[in-house]
């Protein structure tokens, strides 16, 4: 079985049209989607719970405690052997799974980026979110996960045992966590793959570019030194 995990903080305007699109392109395959409800202050979680399929749930979050916290949250309630997690606005487009679960067959870590060579970017980030992205990713390398072209794709697939181990590590809860739980992957002897997607910028994006960016890279520096007992398999 398929756990699809989609971290939604705000997204009652667009969740049931994921959700739609999510339904619509895994048919009868089993599967389950979870919705993680980080905080939200608007209707997301009424319009989810609205909608009458019993494979759709929702759990909550204690409050608006960020990305990393929700996805971390999905993951550890899941109950599927392969389990996904994408965001909400389907920046990279749920028919990208496919490819992901062939490769799932020999990594435990199958990630998307959006910086190979054979990825389509269909709709560009603005340029300063573009630099200060490319600029990220070169400290990531020089600190934490050699190897790696783009960590931050919010499409990333995982076997269930290297979930159950990856994500149970996992300290950091905002955005940094895609860098923390790829460096905790290397350390546990998980094999990682990043295969080329499609991509499309959402311009509804929450990201805050200039505070974010200052506590991912708070939080980078934090990484090794929080998980220096962590041991290699």
């Amino acid at each position: 079985m398929l756990s699809l995990i989609i971290p939604a903080y705000n997204e009652e305007k667009r969740i049931v049209s994921t959700l739609n699109k999510i339904e619509s392109f895994l048919g009868d395959r089993a599967h389950e989607i979870i919705v993680v409800n980080d905080g939200s202050t608007d209707r997301t979680v009424d319009v989810v719970k609205g909608i009458p399929n019993p494979n759709i749930k929702v759990i909550n979050n204690p409050g608006n405690k960020g990305k990393g916290y929700a996805v971390k949250n999905g993951m550890l309630h899941a109950q599927g052997n392969m389990l996904l997690f994408s965001d909400a606005d389907l920046s990279t487009p749920i028919e990208e799974l496919n490819k992901f679960l062939f490769f799932a067959q020999k990594y435990e870590v199958v990630i998307g980026s959006r910086a190979m060579k054979k990825s389509l970017i269909k709709v560009h980030q603005p340029i300063y979110r573009e630099l200060i992205g490319k600029v990220f990713n070169k400290l990531v390398r020089l600190i934490a996960v050699q190897g790696i072209n783009d960590t931050q794709c919010g499409f990333k697939l995982f076997t269930k045992p290297a979930a159950e181990r990856i994500f149970k590590l996992q300290k950091l809860e905002g955005f940094s966590f895609d860098v923390e739980i790829l460096y905790l992957a290397r350390e546990l002897g998980f094999k990682i793959k990043e295969l080329p997607i499609t991509w499309i910028n959402d311009e509804n994006s929450k990201v805050d570019s200039l505070n974010d960016s200052i506590k991912m890279f708070v939080d980078l520096l934090k990484i090794r030194w929080i998980h220096a007992k962590t041991k290699k398999i």
